[in-house]
């Protein structure tokens, strides 16, 4: 079974960069516990865009739905009412992209022959 790679893709304006990341890093440990997970990456704009990516790998799409319904839920403060810590949204859009992956590459270890 291939793995599955969820892109949220937020638009940020830039007097709300920091406070995203700030939120992102307190999050730490949030998801990593998660049954299926295999990997987060936040990603700033480096020009040109005021788009941040972010980029988590799963096991399944089933184990991404588990993790939806559940932990991502209360870590969000419920069903999106008024709940959590009553904190407006550091980003002003977002957009899920969802992909399997069909192929993938990691680096050569140093022991090549030779």
């Amino acid at each position: 079974m291939a793995s599955v790679v969820k892109i949220n893709v937020l638009t940020v304006p830039a007097e709300q960069r920091e406070e995203l990341e700030r939120r992102f890093a307190a999050r730490a440990g949030a998801v990593e516990g998660q049954d299926g997970f295999e990997w987060f990456e936040l990603l700033r704009p480096v020009e040109g865009t005021d788009t941040y990516l972010v980029y988590t790998r799963w096991r399944s799409e089933e184990d991404f739905q588990n993790w939806m319904k559940g932990s991502m839920r209360q870590a969000h403060g419920g069903s999106g009412g008024s709940g959590g810590e009553g904190r407006k949204p550091a980003a002003s859009g977002s957009e899920l992209w969802s992909f399997e992956v069909v192929q993938q590459a990691a680096p050569v270890s140093g022991d090549r022959p030779g």
